[in-house]
């Protein structure tokens, strides 16, 4: 695979991101909700001056809709951010099991073109793992859940630093291989 270094980039950015979230989860929990407040209701606003200003729109009243959700969500993450923080953790949860599944299903893919594959694997049942906790203690601290997701995110970039050199490795074999992957 030509571009194995962005597996590399990747796992470096994470382990950046899960370090500065051990070093200031507090600071890490609030930028995460304001930065997603501010998102959610400029979003909203302009999908509420796209409702207002194009009249032709076939379902305005559902685009009217999106807009009035994004601006009362960017307003709740802003104004209330505990409920805010709950949110995210389910949602973050839910990606988790979604993206560690599937990260498991591509590497057991991967098995016919090269071998260790299991780092890709690993990547995908640390992502599972995540899920599971977040989902199956929603009473821990937003604190305790940015202190995981930094420990998690150092972890998992270590790992994809692991499989991407698994990859440079296989790139330097033969076309035939790196056309595969």
């Amino acid at each position: 695979m030509q571009r194995w270094w962005l597996f590399t980039v990747r796992g470096v950015f994470a382990v950046l991101f899960g370090l500065a979230a051990l070093v200031w989860p507090g600071l890490t929990l609030i930028a995460l909700i304001i930065l997603w407040g501010a998102y959610a209701f400029f979003d909203g606003a302009m999908t509420l001056y796209l409702t207002l200003t194009h009249k032709e729109w076939p379902a305005r009243w559902a685009l009217g809709l999106i807009g009035v959700l994004g601006l009362v969500t960017g307003l709740v993450a802003l104004f209330l951010p505990g409920i805010t923080a709950n949110a995210l953790l389910l949602l973050i949860a839910a990606w988790a099991l979604v993206t560690g599944v599937l990260q498991i299903v591509d590497a057991i893919r991967l098995r016919k073109v090269m071998t260790n594959e299991w780092f890709y694997v690993v990547t995908g049942a640390l992502t599972v793992l995540l899920g599971l906790i977040l989902i199956v203690n929603p009473a821990a601290s937003a604190l305790a859940f940015v202190i995981t997701i930094g420990v998690f995110a150092i972890l998992w970039g270590v790992v994809l630093v692991l499989f991407s050199l698994r990859l440079r490795q296989l790139s330097g074999g033969s076309a035939r291989h790196a056309q595969r992957v």
